[in-house]
C-alpha cells in the first residue's frame, strides 16, 4: 500500500507490517474525527472539548468529591433512624429468620434460612415471647405427609425423654411405631380380648388426702358418664338426668365397696334402668319421678353394655397402663368403619377417661398426647369438652397436645356459627400456639386464611408447598420448613405401602382364568 493513501484507510483495516506506534496513532486519529464530527452536529452553545463525551462525563473527578462530604476517613455522619421490624423486613427484604435456636427436636431443614430446624415445646415455654401453651395444630391434605411428622416428632421426642400417648389410633397406625419403640398397644374393638373399665379409680397421688381424692374420683366419673351420654343422645342433658347419674354412680360405688371390687358401666345403667331404686334413694323427693326422667339416659348407656360396644367397657380391665413405656396407643380400627363414628367417639371418650389416671399424675414427667384423625371427632361436643379441659391444663399437667386434622374448615362442621361446638373448636385452635400448615387445597385457602390470620404470601406460600414441606406458625413467627426422614422412618411410616405393591405378573404355569361370567358366578 502507498504511504499516502494510509491516512485515509478505515481504523478496522490494520496494515500487516504497521508497528504498535502507529497503530496508537491511528487510533487517536480515529477518535479526533468522532469528536470534530459529533460536535459539528451539535448547537454551538454546546460543543464539547475534544475527546470528552458530555453524556458520559464524570461528575467528580476519579479521586472522589473533594472536601469533608467525601465520606472519605470514617468521617461520615448521618442521623439516628429508628424503624419497626415489620418497616426493616421490607427495606432489607433479604434476611432470614434466625429459627428457634439450637436446643429441640431435630425437623429438618429450614428452607429460606437454609439452616437446620429444631423445635421443642417444652424448652420454648418461657423463652418465647408470646409462646403460652405447648399445644399443636397439624393439618395438611392427604398424602402431604402430615402423618409422618407427628410420628417423628413423636419418635424423635423419646429420645429426649418425653412419653407419647395415643388416645385414639383409628386407622391402627402407630402400633408399628409404639412396637418400634418398645412401648404398649391396646387393641379394642368386638372379638378382641382387650377390656377396659373407665371407672377405674387411679392412684392417689402424694401430698392430698383419701377425702379429697375421693371427691376428685367421684367428679371424674360424673363428667365421664356426662359425656357418653351427651354423645349417643345428641343433646344436653336435663337437671334431673343429672340427678339421676348422681344417685345410679353412688349406689353403684356404694355396692362396689361392700364386694371390694370397682363400680361398672353396667352397673350404672343397672340402676339408672330401675326406676323403684332411683325414686327410693331420693327421699323426700321421691315425687318427682326420677326414674321416669331418667328412661332416655339408661337407654344412651345401655348401647355400652348390650349394644356394639358390649364387653369393651362394661367389664374389669384386662390390661393396666404402665407409665413406664415410652408409648402408649389405643387401636380403635375396628371401630367407626361403617361411616357412623358414634362408636368411635364412645370408645375414645372411655379409652381418653383411662388415661387421664396417668396425665394427672404430677410425676409423670412430660408427655406429648397425640390426637390423630382429630376431624372424626369434631362433631361430638361431649368429646370437645374433655379436650378443651385437657388443652387448658396442658401447662400444669406438662402435656403438649396435637391435634392432626385435613383441612382447617373441619374445625368450622362442629357446629354452627355461634354454637357450642364451633366455639369450642375455635378455642382449641386458639389454645395452639404452634400452627403447622402443610398444602391445601385451592377451595381452602380462603378459611385456613381467615382461621390463621395469614398473611397474602403466606397463603400463597401454603397452596405451592410441595410434600413435607410446611408452613410452620409459633408464636406470630413463621418458617417454611422442610421435614427430613431418616431411611428406617421412612419405612416404618409408610402409610401408602399398600399403593407401592406391584400386582404379580401372568406367568404360563398360573392355571388360565375363564371369562365366562356365569363361571365367574359360580
Amino acid at each position: 500500500m502507498h504511504p499516502r493513501t494510509r491516512a485515509y484507510a478505515s481504523q478496522l483495516f490494520v496494515p500487516r507490517k504497521s508497528d504498535r506506534h502507529m497503530s496508537r496513532a491511528a487510533r487517536k486519529q480515529f477518535a479526533a474525527a468522532s469528536d470534530q464530527a459529533r460536535n459539528a452536529a451539535r448547537p454551538e452553545g454546546r460543543k464539547a472539548q475534544a475527546g470528552t463525551d458530555p453524556d458520559l462525563r464524570a461528575t467528580y473527578p476519579p479521586a472522589g468529591r473533594p472536601g469533608p462530604a467525601s465520606a472519605r476517613g470514617g468521617r461520615l455522619k448521618l442521623p439516628a433512624h429508628r424503624m419497626t421490624t415489620a418497616t426493616a423486613s421490607g427495606a432489607y427484604p433479604f434476611l432470614a429468620e434466625g429459627g428457634l435456636g439450637a436446643q429441640g427436636i431435630y425437623v429438618g431443614r429450614d428452607v429460606h434460612a437454609e439452616a437446620a430446624f429444631t423445635y421443642d415445646p417444652f424448652a420454648l415455654c418461657g423463652r418465647l415471647d408470646g409462646f403460652s401453651n405447648p399445644n399443636i395444630l397439624l393439618a395438611g391434605v392427604i398424602g402431604m405427609g402430615k402423618s409422618a411428622l407427628a410420628k417423628s416428632l413423636a419418635v424423635r421426642a423419646v429420645a429426649f425423654g418425653y412419653h407419647i400417648y395415643v388416645p385414639c389410633d383409628p386407622k391402627g397406625e402407630w402400633t408399628a411405631v409404639a412396637q418400634e419403640l418398645g412401648g404398649q398397644t391396646i387393641a379394642l374393638g368386638p372379638g378382641l380380648h382387650g377390656r377396659l373399665n373407665p371407672l377405674d379409680a387411679p392412684t392417689r397421688p402424694a401430698g392430698i388426702s383419701e377425702t379429697d381424692w375421693a371427691s376428685e374420683v367421684r367428679k371424674r366419673r360424673l363428667l365421664l358418664l356426662g359425656s357418653l351420654a351427651k354423645t349417643v343422645l345428641r343433646r344436653d342433658l336435663h337437671p334431673m338426668e343429672h340427678t339421676a347419674l348422681d344417685v345410679a354412680l353412688d349406689q353403684a360405688v356404694t355396692h362396689a365397696d361392700a364386694t371390694g371390687t370397682t363400680p361398672l358401666l353396667g352397673e350404672v345403667a343397672y340402676v339408672l334402668g330401675s326406676p323403684e331404686r332411683l325414686d327410693s334413694a331420693l327421699g323426700e323427693l321421691k315425687g318427682r319421678r326420677l326414674g321416669q326422667a331418667a328412661e332416655d339416659l339408661a337407654h344412651a348407656l345401655r348401647r355400652l353394655v348390650h349394644g356394639d360396644l358390649a364387653g369393651m367397657f362394661d367389664a374389669p380391665s384386662t390390661v393396666h397402663f404402665d407409665p413406664t413405656v415410652p408409648m402408649l396407643s389405643i387401636d380403635l380400627s375396628r371401630l367407626g368403619g361403617a361411616g357412623d363414628d358414634t362408636a368411635l367417639v364412645l370408645a375414645m371418650t372411655c379409652a381418653s377417661a383411662w388415661m387421664e389416671s396417668a396425665l394427672a399424675d404430677p410425676t409423670g414427667g412430660r408427655r406429648w398426647v397425640i390426637y390423630d384423625e382429630a376431624w372424626r371427632v369434631m362433631r361430638h361436643v361431649a368429646l370437645l369438652e374433655r379436650m378443651q379441659s385437657q388443652w387448658k391444663l396442658s401447662r400444669g399437667l406438662g402435656i403438649a397436645n396435637m391435634m392432626v386434622i385435613h383441612r382447617l374448615s373441619d374445625l368450622l362442621t362442629a357446629g354452627d356459627a355461634g354454637s357450642r361446638g364451633r366455639a369450642l373448636a375455635e378455642g382449641l385452635l386458639t389454645d395452639c400456639s404452634t400452627r403447622i400448615i402443610y398444602r391445601q387445597e385451592a377451595d381452602q385457602l380462603g378459611s385456613a386464611a381467615s382461621l390463621l390470620g395469614l398473611t397474602g404470601v403466606e397463603t400463597q406460600a401454603v397452596s405451592a408447598l410441595t410434600k413435607g414441606r410446611g408452613l410452620w406458625k409459633v408464636a406470630g413467627r413463621s418458617f417454611i420448613t422442610q421435614h427430613l426422614l431418616h431411611p428406617r422412618e421412612g419405612e416404618l411410616f409408610d402409610t401408602d405401602a399398600r399403593m407401592h405393591k406391584r400386582v404379580r405378573e401372568f406367568t404360563t404355569g398360573d392355571a388360565l382364568i375363564p371369562m365366562n361370567p356365569r363361571a365367574l358366578g359360580r
